[in-house]
């Protein structure tokens, strides 16, 4: 199936597909760097919580670099000092950590590129950016914010759109437009000044994606983005991301799709550098959609339809609680599976991966073009499926924990018991106790609908006789009770499930749950007849 050619109107923000004259198809493409080594990053901005499609962005380009023997580099990119939140570096190592993701390179790991927190790799940016300026790639503005409004209200005024371009950069306060003189005394006095790129006019630029095919952007549709600020000694992202992708090695970009209009921006600045030789091969992930499939994935869709979009719990600074996947009892193996098939197939029918398995199949080649739409409720299969594959003593080990936090204390042999009972009915480890406090707690109601069908008239006195039954048991284990109660049920004639809904609902307080003989034989026989004379009397 032949690649398309996308031709992208990045001011805009939108895509036209219209096909390539050959075929050109991902593997090939990679092909072109297999004798440079694998190097990808994940580099996120500490401004909040991870939300689950960075999550996802991380875990392809750690697939990736695993597969082909690379490195997975986590830079953190901090330069937009205003929107920089507490805490939210550690949430994204945390998070990373808890869905098995080894970095080789970063903060808190260091490698031969340190540092990889950009606030700490200032002094290098400055020394690009003015580059550019001498060789003709860039300019100094000193235009003032009041400035550019006048111009943005009278551009709105005539019904277009301001565009900071080739139309008006010479007659704006620039160094395109001022002496060598000027700008240096401006910059002298301390006036506030951006080095912004010179987009070329009016030229075709052709780029390659490895899950989209060719992008051809005109130049003309771009604005001269700004790439270092003197406010605050800082680049922007465009400048910080290009220049520590080259210094860093890194071989392929990896990234969401709402980057994809940056990318004619970014193949610029490389060969405005001279740096096209070393230019990494990039990859543009579709989005992460609601579950309606309109519109992208949001916190506020998770709040509405009660589910988390965040890894981890996240507390922000003034105190707001946001939910989170490992809190609300996912597996971090359930959920880098669930995530992984979100926007990636592996071309068969298995829905099931080990991290190792994930390294393995995974190719961009198979990655979607379309937004990949959440579901909740396969969200919960996942961790279903996952609960299921685990021993009764792995399940035991986090329910005994649960059950700490509710102040009781057993041993992990009952734990067992009613995790083998019960974790076919649940999808996480703490529902096991929403539904089977019975274990733990004697019934203190009896569910309506349950008595009106069961407790008929003669029920009282087989329950008695089922006391009687019980105390004659003397190893009160699941199979003897079994076998016991149906040879009583049958001896008397009785209808199995007459005796059986009924038994249960003394037990339980409910005629459905597990098998009531093996409840039985998990709460003892002492609390078994306990229960049956409670019922007894009370209902």
């Amino acid at each position: 199936m032949k690649n398309k050619k996308i031709l992208v109107t990045a001011f805009f923000n939108f895509y036209c597909l219209v096909p390539l004259d050959f075929p050109i198809f991902a593997h090939e493409k990679l092909n072109v760097m297999e004798n440079r080594r694998v190097r990808v990053r994940f580099a996120p901005s500490p401004t909040g919580p991870l939300h689950i499609g960075g999550v996802r962005t991380a875990l392809f380009n750690y697939f990736f670099a695993r597969q082909h023997g690379g490195d997975f580099i986590l830079r953190i990119e901090d330069t937009d000092s205003q929107r920089f939140v507490p805490g939210a570096e550690e949430y994204i190592n945390e998070a990373l950590s808890w869905c098995g993701i080894k970095i080789d390179e970063g903060v808190i790991e260091g490698g031969r590129f340190a540092p990889y927190r950009q606030s700490e790799r200032r002094t290098i940016y400055r020394q690009y950016a003015e580059q550019l300026v001498k060789t003709g790639h860039a300019y100094y503005a000193f235009d003032t914010p009041e400035e550019l409004g006048e111009r943005r209200k009278a551009a709105e005024a005539t019904g277009k759109s301001f565009i900071y371009n080739y139309t008006i950069r010479n007659e704006m306060q620039t160094s395109l437009a001022l002496s060598d003189e000027e700008v240096e005394k401006r910059i002298a006095r301390g006036d506030q000044w951006v080095i912004r790129f010179k987009m070329p006019e009016n030229e075709e630029v052709t780029m390659h994606d490895l899950i989209r095919g060719e992008v051809v952007v005109n130049t003309s549709t771009l604005d001269d983005k700004v790439l270092f600020k003197s406010v605050d000694m800082l680049p922007t992202y465009h400048l910080a991301n290009i220049t520590d992708d080259y210094l860093m090695e890194i071989s392929h970009v990896i990234r969401g799709e709402e980057w994809l209009p940056s990318l004619p921006l970014h193949v610029l600045l490389y060969r405005a550098f001279g740096w096209t030789d070393k230019m990494p091969q990039f990859a543009h992930l579709p989005l992460l959609l609601k579950p309606t499939g309109n519109g992208k994935l949001s916190k506020r869709d998770g709040d509405k339809m009660g589910f988390p979009v965040f890894p981890l719990r996240w507390t922000s600074p003034e105190g707001e609680v946001s939910r989170g996947y490992r809190e609300d009892g996912y597996f971090p193996e359930a959920f880098v599976n669930l995530l992984a098939l979100l926007g990636w197939n592996p071309g068969t029918e298995q829905e099931l991966f080990s991290m190792d398995e994930l390294i393995q199949q995974f190719s961009l080649e198979h990655v979607n073009k379309s937004g990949a739409r959440f579901d909740p409720d396969k969200a919960k299969w996942f961790n279903h499926q996952y609960l299921m594959r685990k021993s009764d003593g792995e399940v035991a080990a986090q329910y005994l924990q649960v059950l700490e936090e509710k102040g009781i204390k057993t041993n992990i042999e009952k734990a067992e018991q009613i995790v083998a009972l019960m974790k076919n009915r649940v999808n996480f480890v703490h529902e096991i106790w929403d539904k089977a406090t019975f274990f733990f707690e004697r019934p203190s109601v009896y569910d309506e609908t349950s008595v009106r069908k069961f407790w008929k008239e003669d029920v009282p006195a087989i329950m008695n006789e089922l006391i009687a039954l019980f105390e004659s048991i003397s190893t009160f284990e699941a199979s003897i009770i079994e076998e016991r109660l149906v040879a009583f049920i049958k001896e008397k004639e009785f209808s199995m499930g007459k005796v059986m809904n009924a038994l249960r609902l003394c037990l339980l307080g409910n005629s459905n749950g597990p098998n009531a003989a093996d409840v039985c034989a998990i709460i003892g026989k002492d609390e078994a007849i306990a229960r049956l004379k409670q019922a007894i009397s009370s209902i």
